[in-house]
């Protein structure tokens, strides 16, 4: 490692395997850079003193520089024993973070950040293929239970760090296999579903118990859960997903981009489900909603044979390079072009939807209106109004609503978990992940709203450590 590297090295980023290629699978399609590379990689970062990829980019404090050098100087092993005292799933975050601690790099501040993802990705890697990932029970069983509900990452996080302080953690899944989002809203080709099952065989050697296709509140009640449990964890998502009212929403042709996405996911798999397959193959698709659930039903659709995918978004085109608006060490606001976008889509933007056409009560279409925004003077979008006469009309013969999720129902927060909920409808915590009733603690998108997936982990270690404070340490060394 030199002094000079951030300035002679160029950054190099992860390619993609040919979109020919992997339009024809639903393989992981990221090419990472190989061990060499990326040992030279390491040397670019510059060792700051005040490290804002890890004080302010990365939500579980990752040590990023001290990772970075022992990368650089091939001390694998020191690497990974770094790297995981502070994230339980590094080969999730590696693979499916959009690497806020890239935003807040440094060098990034008029270089080129440092590739702090792709060393995370060969670290994590090298430590399955060299034996350092073991499964390590517990020495001491402290004798108290804790009830996780939700095996997605905040739910799992929260387990991984309750079962090490020794507790006996039961996970109750909904689904007929655990990892949530990670296994059913990513598709295969950013997170390949084998990553997710290696990792839970670790956990349930480690004696993490699952309970999958259990609903809470139907299947078992959370008075059973309170009863039976010394804490309880609720780590559910968020599960509603936000809808379009406007006229034409019941034609059919118009899905929720999870229940999409989901449904791929599950014949991926060979798992099987309710309903009728949801095919983009020879269709017109339209997604609506720009964001990475958005491109991820671009990527699904063009691999089920879409004639034609376009994506669009109300929000405004973002410019090309950071704006103003979020100056580093922010998360910047600037255009993101993803693998799935370089297959084939047509994307467009300042577009509302104003209704749906269809025939037979089918979807063939929908009408959009072109807005335009008013800006803040350092270039954030603050509110729009629709252009007089810009209607149009955009053929659909399948329509995938990527909006993002909305809070739960008064009902279901109060008769399915008897917790209260806060003013956005998510359930209420004192701050430090506790719930409104002891000993049940809130971990993830379920008190926050919907965030990325390393928030949730930490989240869920957050979520723990209240927990395990609560059941208190009952003569562990």
């Amino acid at each position: 490692m030199k002094n000079r590297d951030f300035l002679d090295i160029p950054r190099v980023d992860a390619s993609y395997r040919p979109a020919a290629e992997r339009l024809r699978d639903y393989a992981e399609v990221e090419v990472h850079p190989g061990r060499d590379v990326l040992a030279v990689q390491a040397g670019r970062c510059m060792n700051c003193g005040i490290p804002f990829c890890h004080a302010m980019g990365c939500p579980l404090k990752n040590a990023i520089p001290e990772i970075n050098r022992a990368v650089a100087e091939n001390r694998m092993a020191d690497a990974w024993a770094l790297l995981s005292s502070t994230s339980n799933f590094p080969e999730f975050t590696s693979r499916v973070c959009p690497a806020l601690c890239e935003g807040a790099c440094t060098n990034g501040l008029n270089l080129e950040a440092v590739t702090i993802r792709q060393l995370e990705y060969l670290t994590v890697e090298q430590a399955f293929a060299d034996g350092l990932v073991q499964p390590r029970p517990p020495r001491f069983r402290t004798g108290k239970t804790v009830a996780v509900i939700g095996g997605g990452p905040a739910g799992l996080a929260a387990a991984d760090i309750l079962n090490k302080r020794g507790h006996l953690v039961t996970v109750y899944e909904a689904n007929g296999k655990a990892g949530g989002l990670l296994r059913y809203g990513i598709p295969d080709f950013k997170l390949a579903k084998q990553v997710i099952d290696r990792r839970l065989a670790i956990m349930i050697e480690e004696g993490v118990e699952f309970v999958c296709s259990t609903r809470i509140g139907d299947d078992i009640s959370m008075a059973y859960l309170r009863r039976h449990y010394d804490a309880v964890v609720v780590a559910v998502g968020t599960p509603v997903a936000r809808d379009l009212a406007v006229p034409g929403r019941e034609l059919s042709g118009i899905y929720p981009a999870l229940e999409f996405l989901t449904r791929q996911n599950r014949i991926d798999s060979g798992e099987g489900f309710s309903g009728e397959p949801i095919s983009a193959a020879g269709k017109q698709v339209v997604v609506i909603g720009g964001g990475d659930t958005g491109s991820d039903c671009v990527g699904t659709a063009n691999r089920q044979g879409a004639v034609k995918v376009t994506q669009i978004e109300i929000m405004p085109k973002p410019p090309e390079v950071r704006s103003a608006s979020t100056p580093w060490p922010q998360w910047p606001y600037l255009l993101r072009t993803s693998s799935s976008h370089k297959e084939g889509c047509v994307r467009d933007w300042c577009v509302a939807t104003k209704s749906f056409d269809g025939r037979d009560g089918k979807v063939t279409g929908l009408r959009a209106v072109r807005v335009n925004w008013e800006f803040s003077p350092d270039g954030k979008p603050l509110k729009f109004t629709e252009i007089p006469g810009s209607e149009y009309t955009i053929e659909a013969d399948l329509v995938l609503l990527a909006l993002g999720f909305v809070g739960f129902s008064l009902e279901q927060a109060e008769n399915k978990f008897n917790l209260k909920l806060n003013g956005r409808h998510w359930f209420e915590t004192d701050g430090h992940s506790a719930a409104s009733f002891p000993g049940v603690f809130v971990a993830g998108d379920a008190g926050t709203g919907p965030s990325l997936v390393v928030r949730a982990i930490a989240s869920g270690r957050d979520a723990a450590a209240a927990a395990d404070a609560y059941l208190g340490k009952d003569g562990r060394p």
